[in-house]
């Protein structure tokens, strides 16, 4: 390619990627992709939020309680994303403290992440 080739496919290049940049503020479409699932659960058990980034839920809730229930989980989601929350199978981290899954009643909205969780759904 000559010279004046390559400037003028520079040039058109950054006419055509002026044209295309814009960004959506506001996208006609939802941009989340958190994977949920309908499964059997245990009594009382509504929904989980998993650390892999996904969330269960239990398969016998009515519509407008699922609704609530993901609005909840998705709270758990981001707290996870934000790297305040965590678990395994013996204890939930918040914040750098541990606290003990055998000593607490997952679930209670007097844990910390549950607090935020059930403040921003109410």
């Amino acid at each position: 390619m000559t010279s004046k080739g390559f400037k003028s496919f520079l040039l058109l290049y950054c006419k055509i990627k002026q044209f295309m940049a814009f960004k959506l503020d506001n996208p006609p479409y939802s941009s989340d992709n958190t994977p949920i699932y309908r499964v059997d659960m245990e009594d009382g058990v509504l929904g989980k939020a998993n650390n892999n980034g996904t969330i269960i839920l239990n398969k016998n809730l009515s519509a407008d309680k699922e609704q609530e229930v993901v609005n909840h989980e998705m709270v758990h989601i981001d707290q996870m994303k934000r790297g305040d929350l965590d678990y395994d199978n013996k204890n939930v981290y918040w914040k750098g403290k541990k606290y003990s899954r055998a000593q607490m009643k997952e679930g209670a909205k007097n844990l910390p992440w549950e607090k935020e969780a059930y403040n921003k759904t109410k």
